[in-house]
């Protein structure tokens, strides 16, 4: 008996051990930090900026991009819908949220009726962003020739790999329409920002050269899932100038390359040389890049963040954020709160040149834990655009002063000390 008592002992002992291993694999990337400070050396519209952008970090600027912005739900979602619709060879959809719901079911729909005038649709879910699709719309969907991937989906060969989300959101149209951004499939996107229910966000409807580098990074995450490659014209056709912005599409992955993103960041906070305006649904900055923003602040760059408010979805999230921006406002940043409902934004306007938009979050697990896109574009005019919806958001938002903060209640500053020590998987 008491042989078999140590033999569960060690078993027991072996359990913990493994579960404690597989904790720290999914909390961490993997790949050493970038942790010094990136140095000043040019501004967003010198040409090296560009270059750094392109060469640097990933795929080369493409000139000859239009992006149209699409703002709350009664504008994106109509715009992709009519997009599904009009499809006629491909439809590639990848995204976090997609939840049942009425939108949820629009979008089956659609999806269900191109699939069966025989559009080949690809569609990858988060698993975990999609616990909430019934199974039913899944067997529907697959029932008309559509192939659905559940991205990481619980099985004992991935396990360490179980903290590692897609976070993207991208679709696109016969490989020459995309979009991005922001929204999930669920109806809290839905309407106009006008009510608690009714969430704050922006997406991007892009068309040019650009494109086969939106549909690159779905092809890649679908190879990751699948064992299969999609490619081809009807993927990948040649595509024609539409516009005047250059753009790049940009992705990161603890898989490969879990900094990038963070660097890409840290690279066009540090180009700063006039403004920044961020707009950051989860802004929870690391010491590297709160230096940074801080750096831009007192080198004379205006720098003003929205936020969200008391309406916000993950309240953790909210207090590790206040935690984190006594650094800023003492260097003159900036920051204000977002009222009137949930702001979910992730769009980031640098000079009135350069603008960034995805859905990369201001904090650690979207740098170093999630499956990130941004859409990066240079293109002055659009750059004007955003700022003009940032001011318009700005006006709905309270800023947040040095001295209101320093005084915040004792219970306040002690929520928000414990919270940020989350801040890693935040």
């Amino acid at each position: 008996m008491k042989t078999l008592s140590w033999i569960w002992i060690a078993l027991g002992s072996c359990l913990l051990t493994l579960a404690v291993v597989l904790v720290v694999i999914n909390f961490s990337s993997g790949e050493k930090k970038v942790s010094q400070r990136v140095e000043h050396l040019y501004g967003t519209d010198d040409a090296q900026f560009r270059r750094v952008m392109g060469v640097l970090l990933g795929p080369q600027m493409l000139d000859g991009n239009r992006a149209e912005v699409l703002l709350n739900g009664d504008a994106i979602f109509p715009a992709m819908l009519a997009a599904i619709r009009g499809a006629r060879r491909t439809i590639t959809f990848e995204t976090y949220i997609y939840w049942s719901e009425s939108i949820g079911r629009e979008f089956a729909d659609a999806l269900i009726e191109r699939a069966r005038g025989g559009v080949r649709v690809h569609v990858l879910l988060d698993w975990l962003g999609s616990v909430k699709m019934e199974s039913r719309y899944l067997e529907q969907m697959q029932a008309a020739g559509i192939e659905i991937e559940r991205f990481h989906e619980p099985h004992w060969w991935n396990l360490p790999r179980m903290n590692n989300r897609t976070h993207r959101k991208l679709l696109v149209i016969d490989g020459t329409t995309g979009f991005t951004g922001g929204v999930g499939i669920a109806d809290k996107w839905r309407g106009r920002a006008q009510d608690p229910d009714h969430w704050r966000d922006t997406h991007f409807r892009v068309e040019g050269p650009v494109v086969a580098q939106m549909q690159a990074v779905f092809v890649d995450n679908w190879t990751k899932a699948t064992g299969r490659v999609l490619h081809g014209e009807a993927y990948f056709p040649a595509l024609s100038p539409r516009g005047e912005s250059a753009a790049q599409m940009f992705s990161s992955s603890p898989s490969g390359g879990s900094e990038s993103m963070h660097l890409m960041y840290l690279l066009a906070v540090t180009a700063a040389t006039r403004s920044i305006h961020l707009s950051s649904s989860y802004f929870v900055p690391d010491d590297l890049m709160t230096q940074a923003l801080a750096a831009a602040a007192r080198r004379g760059v205006q720098v003003r963040i929205i936020v969200p408010g008391p309406d916000i979805d993950t309240d953790i999230v909210r207090r590790a954020s206040r935690a984190r921006w006594g650094p800023l406002l003492e260097a003159g940043a900036t920051i204000a709160e977002y009222q009137p409902t949930m702001f979910h934004c992730k769009v980031l306007v640098v000079d009135a040149l350069m603008v960034s938009v995805g859905s990369t979050n201001f904090d650690n697990r979207s740098f170093r834990l999630n499956d990130e896109a941004n859409l990066n574009l240079i293109d002055a005019a659009f750059a004007r655009r955003q700022i003009e919806v940032f001011e318009q958001d700005f006006r709905q938002s309270r800023p947040v002063t040095l001295q209101a903060w320093r005084h915040r209640p004792l219970k306040e500053k002690a929520l928000e000390h414990v919270a940020s020590w989350f801040g890693a998987q935040l």
